[in-house]
């Protein structure tokens, strides 16, 4: 107990450090990853010493995942749609299994924007859109705990807690907004996430796709080389969907970014998709 207390304190001291470094602005953190004529010079997958991939920067470099804003878990026109991130396997809008009642509040949502959307408040992301959120996150893997975590920065400061020590789901789960999630690695460049027990009180990705308690979602993380994380998101909801159905985008690498302290409360000046209108 003393020898796990200790690894815990550990990390969750490095956790604190990582939070309360000073950072730049959002300008400065989007680095040259993103794409186009500043896309970065393509480098090889790493990897760790027992050959599973190595989600972060490697020693003595920084760097971190810039989230993709404008990516979604499907495509269509009414949506804010990024081809040059998303993965051309999407679904189109009209091709997503929504039961009757779910497209009737997607449709909703994506013609009143941001109107009714709880990230615009400074709640949390939950599940998916956390890798669209800007100001980046990074993973932190704690061997000794059979722990991955993830930090994100922009909205309210983030975090989520992957278990790798073979655990299942508990039978019962109290709902919240990230769920209960385990892993595993697949093969040399996959970290595979299995998570249940969210609550419905946020957005599954930025367009507003609906869900219930039932969502069951099993997230892909791919390393496809240095400057490219492949995110795909399985979406298996019956209270929501007819079907299963899988979306996703590339994430690019800012080999210049670095964790820092935002509070969405304090930097939030968008009174007017906060509340609806001014106050």
């Amino acid at each position: 107990m003393p020898k796990y207390f200790g690894v815990l304190t550990v990390a969750m001291a490095a956790i604190v450090m990582i939070w309360m470094m000073p950072g730049p602005s959002f300008a400065q953190n989007q680095g040259k990853g993103r794409g186009g004529k500043n896309k970065l010079p393509s480098r090889p997958t790493p990897h760790m010493p027992d050959g599973h991939v190595n989600l972060g920067a490697l020693a003595g470099e920084k760097g971190l995942w810039n989230g993709s804003a404008g990516t979604s878990l499907s495509n269509g026109p009414r949506q804010v749609d990024n081809p040059g991130l998303n993965l051309p396997t999407n679904l189109q809008v009209p091709d997503v299994p929504f039961l009757p009642w779910a497209r009737a509040v997607y449709e909703h949502r994506t013609e009143t924007l941001t109107a009714d959307d709880p990230h615009v408040r400074c709640k949390p992301s939950g599940g998916p859109r956390l890798y669209t959120t800007p100001y980046g996150f990074e993973f932190i893997e704690v061997p000794e705990m059979q722990r991955v975590f993830v930090l994100g920065v922009g909205g309210p400061h983030t975090w989520r807690v992957f278990y790798m020590d073979g655990r299942q789901h508990p039978a019962d789960l109290d709902p919240t907004y990230y769920g209960h999630s385990i892993a595993h690695w697949e093969g040399g460049d996959a970290l595979v996430v299995d998570t249940v027990g969210f609550n419905e009180r946020f957005w599954v990705s930025r367009e507003g796709p609906p869900h219930t308690e039932k969502l069951h979602l099993i997230e892909r993380f791919t390393r496809t080389d240095y400057n490219t994380l492949k995110y795909e998101a399985t979406v298996d909801d019956p209270g929501a969907y007819s079907a299963q159905w899988t979306g996703g985008w590339n994430i690019p690498w800012n080999p210049n970014g670095e964790m820092y302290e935002y509070m969405c409360q304090d930097n939030n000046r968008d009174v007017r998709h906060m509340y609806g209108g001014e106050r």
